[in-house]
C-alpha cells in the first residue's frame, strides 16, 4: 500500500476537483456506448472528466499521460418481495402528472436500481486503491483524492442535466389576451355538469369561449376523433381568442387555449372569467382528462396505433449486427428512426464506421464536442452488434424467460446533444418533425465533410426548373440542388371519395359509430402532381418587360444514388393552421423515375434575358445564387455562383398582400430559391421572431453597414460553438460580425466564405488546419453531384403517428436481407406486415443494372 501511495503522491497534481461548470461525463463513454452498467464499468478521469470503457481508457492514457481514474461500476438490485409479499421491496411507482422529466411529477430519470462500487485506479497498471485504503495514506494524498472522488459523484454527469433541463413540456406562457380579455354581458350562466356542443350535442372534449361563454367541441384529430371542430370555427367568425375545457376545471385551475396563440396558455383571472359565467372554480372537480395527461397518455402507451407498430401480433425479436435498437431520450423517437436508416447506407457506414480506428485515434483531446466522433460512436453502436442483446427481464433475474423485444440497445445523449447545439428545436427534448431532422443532421455533414469524401452525396441531386414565359415563348432553366422530393398528396384524387363523403355525413350528424375511412390516393397521382406543370401568374417576364402568365415544369437534372421522398401529409389549411392528411398511398417497391430526367434547353428554343425585376434587385450588389433551400433555417444558405440570383417577383406580391413585410418577402423567396408560395410561406411562419425579420435583405459576398457589430457584444457562447467546428476565433468573430451576431446566419456565412477566410488559421479551440478534415483546400466549384439511372427500390421507410409532427410517434421499417425489420425505438423485430402506404418519408436506392 505503500507504493501505490508513493504512486498517488506522483500524480497528485493531476487529480482535479470539479468545479461549477466542469462537464462530468461519468455516465456514458466519450468513444463507445459503455457505462458503469456495461461489463469492465466505465473508468472517469480525474482530470479531464472524461469517461471511458474498460476497452478504451488504456488509450486514453497513451495518449494523454493522464494515470488516474475513478472507476465507477454499477450491478442492478435484485427485486426482493416485501413484508405483504407484494412481489417488489419498492413503493410502487407514481402515475406521471406532468409532461417533464427528473421534477416532481414528471417521469423518473432514474428508471433503475443500482449498486455503486467507485474506486480509484491508476494506470498502466491499473492499481487499485479503494476509500477505506485511503485513510491510510498520507493527510495530502487522502484529502485531494477524496474531495475529489465526492466532488465527482456529487457532480451531475452531462447527460443527467441535460434530460432535466432541456425539457418540461408542460411549461405555459400568459396569455395576452387574459388580463383584459372583454367578457360580453349576455346572460349566459353555464351549469357545473351535463355539457354538450350547442352545434352538434357532442358530450366530450367540450371547450367554453371565454367572451361569450358559448359551449362547444374541440378540434378533430386525424383519426377523426375527438371534435367537429366548432369551437375553432366559432373563434374564426367572432375572433373571440381564448377558451376553457369543461371537465378540467379544479381549483388550481383547468386547461385553457389561445386559438389565436394558437397554443396552450395561462389565464391568471381565470376564476373571475369563470365567475362571469356562473362558475364557481373552488367547487369544481376534474372530470376530463387534461391536454398534458392526453399527451403523457401518448407518450405512454404508443401501442394505440396498431397498423403502424404492427402490434396485433407477436413479432419476433431480432439480434445482431445492424440490429441495434436505441432508447428513447424524452421523444427522441424522430433522431432514432432517421439515424437508423442513415447507417444502412453504403456511404455513411463507409465514411464512419469502416474508419472507426483511425477517426478515434485522430479525435481531438474533447471527443464529445468532435462531431466527426461522435457520428462514427453512434454508426459503430448500431452496426457493431455489441448492444444487440436482450435487456435485463424486470422480473426474477434468475428466472429464465423468453427474449422480449426490448434491447439493451444504446442510448445516443452525446450524439443528440451535440448535434442539437444551438437549435433552438433540435435542442430540446420535445418531439420533432424526422424530415426537418434528416435535413439537419444532412446539412451538419455538409458542414463537417468540406472535402475528401461527403456521404450525404449519397442523397444531392440536382432539380432543374424551366419557366416559359407564356407571351414571348421564350425559356429560364435554373438549378437547383436538394436532398429530398416532396411528393404532393392531391386529395380531389382519391379512389374512395363516396366512401369518405358517407363517413364525413355521418360525424356531422354525430353519429359516434360512423367508421374511421382514410382517403386512397394512387400513388400515380402524387407523382403526376409533381410532374405537371405549374401556371405562374404575375410572372415578370424579362422578355416583354411586364408581368404575364408563365408555366413552370420541374425535372431531375441528376438521379441520386438514394432517393428520399417526403409525402406532404403536413400542410396547412385555407386559415394557415398546420393538419395532418390522413392517407394511404400505393407506395411501390420499385420506381422507374426515367421520364422525369431533366432535357435541358431544347434546340432553337430562345432564353429570357438575364434582366432581374427593376423593383426588387439592388443594382450595386454582386448576388450569388441559391445552391439549395432544404426546409429549415439551418440550410438556407448552401451558395453557388452557378445558379440564378432572380427573385421570383410573384411570389414576392403574393406575400406582401398577406400583410408580410416587403424584406421578409423577399428573404422568404430568396431563401427558399424561389421554389414557390408554400415554401416561402412556411419559411416566414418559422421566422416570424427574428430579430431581423423585416431587415433588409444583405445578400452572401455584399458588404453591409448593418452587418457590423461591436466585438464587445458578441456571444461568448456562440464563438465557442463556431471554435468548436474547426475555425479559429478570429474567424468565428467575423462571421458573428458579419451578421449581427445571430449564430445560425454565422455558420452559413463561415461556410459560404471559405474563399475568403483561407488565409486565416484554422487552429484555435478545435482541429488545427491540418488535422480538419477540410484542411486548407478550397471547395470544389459548384455542386458535386452523383448521377446514373432514375431505377430505384424502396429500402426503408419512416411512419409517424399523431396529429402533428410536433407530437406522437415515429418508427422506421428497413429491410435486410430481404426481410422487412421493424426499429420501433429499443423494440427491433421481425416485421409481419410493414405498413408500406402509411409511411411518412420513403428511401430508395439505386437498382444496379
Amino acid at each position: 500500500m505503500a507504493e501505490v501511495g508513493e504512486v498517488l503522491m506522483s500524480v497528485l497534481s493531476t487529480i482535479r476537483v470539479p468545479k461549477p461548470g466542469d462537464r462530468v461525463h461519468k455516465d456514458e463513454c466519450a468513444l463507445s456506448f459503455s457505462s458503469p452498467e456495461s461489463e469492465g464499468g466505465l473508468y472517469l478521469c480525474m482530470n479531464s472528466f472524461l469517461g471511458f470503457g474498460s476497452q478504451y481508457v488504456d488509450r486514453y492514457h497513451a495518449r494523454t499521460g493522464q494515470r488516474a481514474y475513478l472507476h465507477i461500476t454499477r450491478t442492478r438490485k435484485a427485486k426482493k418481495e416485501d413484508d405483504n409479499n407484494s412481489g417488489s421491496g419498492h413503493p410502487p411507482k407514481k402515475k406521471p402528472t406532468r409532461l417533464a422529466i427528473g421534477i416532481e411529477g414528471g417521469f423518473d430519470v432514474e428508471q433503475e436500481q443500482y449498486e455503486e462500487d467507485v474506486k480509484v485506479v491508476i494506470l498502466p497498471d491499473r492499481q487499485e486503491v479503494t476509500s477505506e485504503d485511503l485513510a491510510t495514506m498520507p493527510d495530502v494524498v487522502r484529502e485531494r483524492v477524496s474531495l475529489s472522488m465526492a466532488g465527482i459523484m456529487a457532480a451531475d454527469s452531462v447527460s443527467h442535466a441535460l434530460q432535466v433541463q432541456q425539457w418540461d413540456g408542460e411549461v405555459r406562457q400568459e396569455s395576452r389576451h387574459a388580463i383584459e380579455l372583454k367578457q360580453l354581458d349576455n346572460g349566459v350562466k353555464i351549469p357545473p355538469s351535463g355539457w354538450r356542443c350547442e352545434v352538434c350535442d357532442l358530450q366530450e372534449n367540450i371547450w367554453m369561449n371565454l367572451t361569450d361563454g358559448k359551449v362547444l367541441c374541440g378540434r378533430r384529430y386525424f383519426d377523426g376523433t375527438g371534435g367537429n371542430n366548432h369551437a375553432l370555427l366559432h373563434f374564426q367568425e367572432t375572433g373571440y381568442p381564448i377558451a376553457v375545457k369543461l371537465g378540467t376545471i379544479t381549483p388550481d385551475g383547468g386547461d385553457v387555449y389561445s386559438y389565436d396563440e394558437d397554443d396552450m396558455v395561462l389565464d391568471s383571472k381565470l376564476p373571475e372569467h369563470l365567475s362571469h359565467f356562473g362558475i364557481n372554480m373552488m367547487t369544481m372537480e376534474k372530470t376530463e382528462r387534461t391536454m398534458t395527461e392526453l399527451e403523457i397518455a401518448v407518450n405512454q402507451r404508443v401501442g394505440e396505433w396498431e397498423v403502424i407498430q404492427e402490434s396485433g401480433t407477436t413479432l419476433r425479436p431480432l439480434f445482431g449486427n445492424g440490429l441495434t435498437g436505441m432508447k428513447n431520450l424524452g421523444n427522441s423517437c424522430y433522431l432514432n428512426s432517421v439515424m437508423q436508416v442513415l447507417f444502412t447506407v453504403p456511404d455513411f457506414q463507409n465514411k464512419y464506421v469502416s474508419n472507426i480506428d483511425k477517426i478515434i485515434d485522430e479525435a481531438p483531446s474533447d471527443p464529445t464536442q468532435d462531431f466527426k466522433t461522435q457520428v462514427a460512436k453512434l454508426g459503430y453502436g448500431l452496426l457493431s452488434g455489441d448492444y444487440s442483446k436482450p435487456a435485463p427481464d424486470p422480473g426474477d433475474e434468475n428466472v429464465a424467460s423468453e427474449p422480449r423485444g426490448d434491447q439493451i440497445g444504446i442510448a445516443p445523449r452525446m450524439f443528440k446533444a451535440l448535434v442539437g447545439r444551438g437549435h433552438p428545436e433540435f435542442s430540446t427534448n420535445r418531439q420533432q418533425d424526422a424530415q426537418e431532422f434528416l435535413l439537419h443532421f444532412i446539412n451538419m455533414v455538409e458542414r463537417n465533410c468540406r472535402s475528401g469524401s461527403n456521404p450525404s452525396e449519397a442523397f444531392r441531386f440536382l432539380v432543374e426548373e424551366r419557366i416559359v414565359c407564356q407571351q414571348s415563348h421564350k425559356a429560364k432553366y435554373t438549378q437547383r440542388v436538394d436532398y429530398i422530393v416532396q411528393l404532393p398528396v392531391p386529395m380531389d384524387q382519391a379512389t374512395n371519395t363516396e366512401e369518405l363523403q358517407e363517413a364525413e355525413r355521418r360525424r356531422e350528424e354525430g353519429d359516434s359509430s360512423a367508421p374511421i375511412v382514410r382517403a386512397q390516393i394512387p400513388f400515380t397521382a402524387c407523382m403526376a402532381a409533381l410532374s405537371e406543370p405549374e401556371i405562374l401568374t404575375d410572372f415578370w417576364s424579362s422578355a416583354v418587360q411586364s408581368k404575364t402568365t408563365a408555366t413552370k415544369t420541374t425535372r431531375f437534372a441528376s438521379f441520386p444514388d438514394h432517393l428520399v421522398i417526403q409525402i406532404k401529409k403536413f400542410t396547412f389549411g385555407l386559415d394557415w393552421v398546420p393538419k395532418k392528411l390522413d392517407v394511404s398511398i400505393d407506395v411501390p417497391d420499385t420506381l422507374d423515375l426515367s421520364a422525369l430526367h431533366a432535357t435541358g434547353q431544347q434546340p432553337g428554343e430562345e432564353l429570357l434575358p438575364e434582366v432581374a425585376p427593376p423593383s426588387l434587385m439592388t443594382p450595386d450588389v454582386e448576388v450569388k445564387g441559391i445552391l439549395g433551400f432544404h426546409g429549415n433555417e439551418e440550410d438556407d444558405s448552401l451558395y453557388s455562383p452557378l445558379l440564378s440570383p432572380v427573385l421570383d417577383d410573384s411570389t414576392v406580391s403574393q406575400l406582401c398582400e398577406m400583410g408580410f413585410p416587403l424584406e421578409a418577402c423577399r428573404k422568404a423567396v430568396y431563401y427558399t430559391g424561389n421554389t414557390g408560395i408554400d415554401a416561402a410561406m412556411n419559411w416566414i411562419m418559422s421566422h416570424m421572431d427574428d430579430p431581423d425579420f423585416a431587415a433588409p435583405l444583405v445578400l452572401p459576398g455584399c458588404s453591409s453597414g448593418a452587418g457590423t457589430t461591436p466585438i464587445e457584444s458578441l456571444s461568448e457562447e456562440h464563438l465557442a460553438t463556431i471554435v468548436s467546428m474547426g475555425f479559429s476565433r478570429d474567424q468565428a468573430t467575423k462571421a458573428l460580425r458579419a451578421t449581427s451576431n445571430v449564430l445560425d446566419r454565422a455558420v452559413d456565412w463561415i461556410f459560404s466564405h471559405l474563399d475568403d477566410l483561407e488565409s486565416m488559421d484554422v487552429s484555435e479551440g478545435g482541429r488545427s488546419g491540418a488535422e480538419s478534415e477540410g484542411g486548407r483546400d478550397p471547395p470544389p466549384p459548384g455542386p458535386r453531384v452523383k448521377d446514373g439511372p432514375g431505377k430505384y427500390e424502396l429500402f426503408a421507410f419512416i411512419s409517424h403517428m399523431g396529429t402533428s409532427t410536433m407530437c406522437g410517434h415515429y418508427v422506421c421499417h428497413i429491410k435486410k436481407d430481404h426481410q422487412w425489420v421493424i426499429f420501433n425505438d429499443q423494440k427491433v423485430c421481425a416485421s409481419e406486415k410493414p405498413p408500406k402506404d402509411l409511411g411518412y418519408l420513403y428511401f430508395y436506392r439505386r437498382v444496379a443494372e
